[in-house]
């Protein structure tokens, strides 16, 4: 881990608040915008119970989620996951786990599908996927990360087809790549299914996802 900041030569002997972060320790890490894609791989497989992720070159530390989150993630993981493997046409993965989509940025969708010509390297991070899904967590901060900054990032990743499913509105939005940026196919609520352009037949019922997180 590089360190860009350099310990004054003088020292203070001010007593310091209980509460005052270490900053000794803080400076120890490269300052935002500074990271390196090594440093960050580095500290993500050290930092424990945190979501972090990477994007240009500044660490975004994610909320961790709830069993609300995680019920509705384990729903579409395993409804993927189904259909990805009985047509033996590549893998699912889910959150914690980065993937690279360009320089300087890494980011841990909630879902991933690669198709197998892009698993080449199980011990390091993919280049890219083919379909991504993100559960949005509660909050602005969230939601501005998921519907433009993740939206902006994946679409630069050239990622075909990104999933935004929204407990707040309770609706599963569909965009799939068109140049440069991204195009809605779809943004269905409960009583629908959302379905995929990508994977021809894969669809999900709105409702039964969000019944799932309920518990229901």
């Amino acid at each position: 881990m590089a360190i860009l900041l350099a310990r004054s030569k003088k020292t203070k002997s001010a007593k310091k608040s209980v509460d005052e972060p270490t900053w000794e320790i803080a400076r120890l890490f490269p300052l935002q915008g500074h990271w390196t894609e090594a440093e960050y791989l580095a500290l993500e497989r050290n930092s424990g119970n945190w979501m972090i992720e990477l994007a240009n070159g500044r660490l975004e530390v994610l909320p961790m989620a709830d069993m609300y989150h995680q019920d509705i993630v384990k729903f579409l993981l395993l409804l993927l996951d189904a259909f990805v493997t009985t047509r033996g046409i590549g893998r699912v993965y889910f959150a914690p786990m980065p993937v690279r989509l360009f320089a300087g940025t890494l980011r841990e969708p909630d879902l991933a599908f690669l198709r197998s010509h892009r698993i080449k390297d199980k011990r390091k991070a993919p280049e890219g996927a083919d379909l991504v899904m993100e559960v949005v967590s509660p909050g602005a901060e969230a939601r501005e990360r998921d519907f433009d900054a993740k939206r902006e990032d994946y679409a630069k990743a050239k990622i075909p087809e990104y999933w935004i499913v929204d407990p707040e509105e309770k609706t599963i939005t569909v965009l799939t790549l068109s140049g440069k940026s991204y195009q809605v196919h779809g943004v269905s609520k409960p009583g629908e299914h959302a379905a995929s352009k990508l994977l021809k037949g894969f669809k999900v019922a709105v409702r039964e996802v969000f019944a799932a997180g309920e518990g229901k």
